[in-house]
């Protein structure tokens, strides 16, 4: 598809602002409009058409459907998201997810605190039931196996209550947080696809690949592809709905091929207002209550309309907690971002002097991960299918969603 011409880009951001100032959108699902500037020069200029079988919408140009969802002023629905995750983790007999989940909340914290169900969402097939009235109303919950779990953001409260463990989360948001509500949890396309959006520059393709059907409802499938080589991300395909711009679909597929690797959308969804009883919570009687602290930037989790999701794109490998670390740097930009930073302390035990002794232990430590030497020593890879990380032996972690030889000479650069 033709890409606009270079000097079309003022021209569009200029556009893109003129409608943003005159506009009043929900403070959810946006996407700035600035992308429709920024991403000029990459946006595919001829009309996709719809595959046999498809919706037969009117024809529409990357731009203008970009321009469809930061215009998407969608505040109420209710609805059913699937979401699917295949990171592939390594199986530890459910060890990983316990030992990740504890390191979140911390021993002796409450089970229903959003933090620790995040944990959950990373691999497997989970359901949510989602509901949303404005920016400082919603709900998630998470539905198990005889159980279910649910965070409620109602007004200045945010309640996180496990049936399981009959445990409750409770929290006070920010006054007028809006979107960045304390707890964010990823619970919707829209959380992803605005992340994906943001990150939008010269360094991506953009392109609508016709129409589709999701939840019932018509759609038009956007496509971004990074243009670098050496990031593990294939492409990530947003289906958006054709009446509302409101993302329907996100689909995170690998460099590497095979399966998705996040793959979150509606099965249903439907826009009428939801019961203000939705979002009504009291503790159930004899249920455990934790106070949590006030969280005004912890860039914890809700659904959109409660905060933020954790990006999807290059250069987001690092948790929020990384800023804590010794000196985090980024290398390149773009979907090749590499973040850099130290443990503060020796690396992980591969042989050398981060060995811890026992080779029992060392074994195991290293056939999760792949053992490297460059200029900058030796260390170990540890690698998904989107993720990966290098850990040198003097605690230097170089991490993003880049192949394993981008690492290793981002790390024989450094030195």
């Amino acid at each position: 598809m033709a890409p606009y011409e270079t000097d079309d880009r003022a021209k569009a951001a200029d556009e893109a602002d003129d409608r943003r100032a005159g506009r009043h959108r929900a403070a959810r699902y946006v996407v700035p409009v600035a992308v429709v500037g920024v991403a000029a020069a990459t946006i595919g200029l001829v009309p996709a058409l719809a595959s046999s079988g498809d919706p037969d919408l009117p024809k529409v140009t990357a731009r203008e459907l970009l321009e469809k969802i930061a215009a998407s002023d969608v505040e109420q629905l209710s609805g059913t998201v699937k979401v699917s995750a295949d990171l592939g983790l390594p199986d530890l007999g459910g060890l990983a997810g316990g030992f990740a989940s504890g390191a979140v909340r911390g021993d002796g914290d409450s089970s229903a605190d959003p933090q620790s169900k995040l944990m959950e969402l990373v691999s497997g097939t989970h359901t949510l039931r989602v509901a949303t009235d404005g920016p400082d109303r919603g709900k998630v919950s998470l539905l198990e196996d005889a159980a279910e779990y649910s965070v409620v953001h109602n007004g200045k409260d945010v309640w996180g209550y496990d049936s399981k463990s009959n445990e409750v989360y409770h929290a006070t948001a920010p006054a007028g947080a809006g979107r960045k509500a304390p707890h964010d949890m990823p619970a919707t396309p829209g959380d992803l696809a605005d992340e994906a959006l943001e990150s939008v520059d010269d360094t991506t393709s953009v392109k609508v690949d016709g129409t589709a059907q999701v939840a019932g409802r018509d759609a038009y499938k956007l496509v971004v592809e990074p243009k670098q080589s050496g990031s593990t991300v294939g492409a990530i395909s947003i289906a958006v709905d054709a009446r509302t711009g409101l993302p329907l679909k996100f689909t995170l597929t690998p460099a590497s091929g095979g399966a998705a690797v996040v793959d979150v959308g509606f099965t249903k969804v439907d826009f009428s207002r939801p019961a203000a009883s939705t979002f009504d919570f009291t503790p159930p009687k004899g249920a455990k209550v934790t106070e949590g602290d006030d969280h005004a930037d912890t860039g914890k989790g809700l659904p959109r309309g409660m905060g933020r999701a954790m990006p999807p794109g290059a250069g987001t490998a690092v948790p929020k907690g990384g800023e804590g670390l010794d000196g985090v740097k980024t290398i390149g930009k773009g979907w090749s971002t590499i973040a850099e930073f130290h443990t503060g302390g020796t690396g992980l035990p591969s042989g050398g002097k981060g060995s811890s002794g026992n080779s029992d232990v060392d074994g195991f430590l290293n056939s999760l991960g792949d053992h490297v030497t460059g200029s900058f020593g030796s260390g170990t890879v540890f690698s998904t299918r989107l993720v990966n990380a290098l850990i040198t032996d003097d605690g230097t972690v170089y991490a993003g969603a880049v192949t394993k030889d981008a690492l290793v000479k981002a790390a024989e650069a450094a030195h």
